[in-house]
């Protein structure tokens, strides 16, 4: 692992970043704004994602680097502009830091992880007062996966007082989505909003038993492909297509799957 003390790495990364998007750099560069550049900001972030639960430390490094360069691109993208460069965007979180751990950096006292969310949402519904927001859930990114997304507005209407009192009453509300969406007619508008009832409801299930719902689904989904990937493994070993295959027999590889797991 390299160290370096001085930050020369960072500041070379700023000063190519700087060389090009001059008017003599890079075409290709020269030509991007904060808009066609938010894709590859989303995509590098879920890559590095995917590196982090792949445990390599390699790729890793590799997928921060590149979410570290869209930050650097962004924010010389702004400072050839006169607007912002990239000290002001490290001051800016360093000084949203200590205003959101006063139990570090003040008097505050949070002697556990719930303290700091309670109280740092706490903060977060000043600071939106602050800026003259007109509701608690405005600031809140819509283009966010639709589970966190679900997730983060309950929970600022949590802070607001807007709760179930127990777990087994949202269980409640659960099965009541249920029958509502089992009431409604295939493929209609009632139908999809029902279900889309049932799913922020199921969030709040996640919520109130200190589960991410985002990342139980990601993981749901990687075992369903792990085991219909050993489905098709063991198919072919038969020599068989498993789309031929019969419901029964199909399901008869999905448990070999599932106990080859274990």
């Amino acid at each position: 692992m390299t160290t370096d003390t001085h930050g020369s790495s960072f500041d070379e990364l700023v000063r190519i970043m700087a060389v090009l998007r001059a008017p003599d750099g890079c075409p290709w560069d020269g030509e991007q704004t904060h808009m066609t550049l938010r894709r590859h900001l989303l995509e590098e972030a879920y890559e590095a994602v995917a590196a982090i639960e792949g445990g390599n430390d390699d790729e890793i490094r590799d997928e921060l680097g590149d979410v570290l360069l869209q930050v650097v691109f962004h924010a010389q993208i702004a400072a050839g502009e006169d607007r912002f460069n990239i000290e002001d965007v490290a001051a800016t979180i360093v000084e949203k830091l200590k205003r959101r751990h006063p139990h570090i950096f003040g008097d505050a006292v949070a002697e556990t992880a719930a303290d700091v969310v309670t109280r740092w949402d706490a903060i977060k519904r000043t600071e939106n007062v602050a800026k003259e927001h007109t509701s608690i859930l405005e600031g809140i990114a819509p283009n966010l996966p639709a589970l966190t997304y679900a997730e983060k507005i309950s929970r600022r209407a949590v802070g607001a007082g807007f709760e179930w009192e127990t777990v087994d009453d949202v269980w409640a509300k659960v099965h009541e989505e249920i029958a509502e969406l089992q009431a409604t007619d295939h493929g209609t508008p009632e139908a999809e909003d029902e279900l889309g009832d049932l799913l922020f409801t199921v969030v709040n299930v996640g919520r109130k038993m200190g589960l991410d719902p985002e990342q139980a689904l990601r993981m749901t989904c990687a075992k369903f492909i792990r085991r219909f990937t050993s489905m098709e493994r063991a198919a072919a070993s038969q020599g068989r297509d498993l789309a031929d295959m019969g419901i029964d027999t199909q399901e008869a590889l999905w448990r070999q799957a599932k106990e080859g797991e274990r």
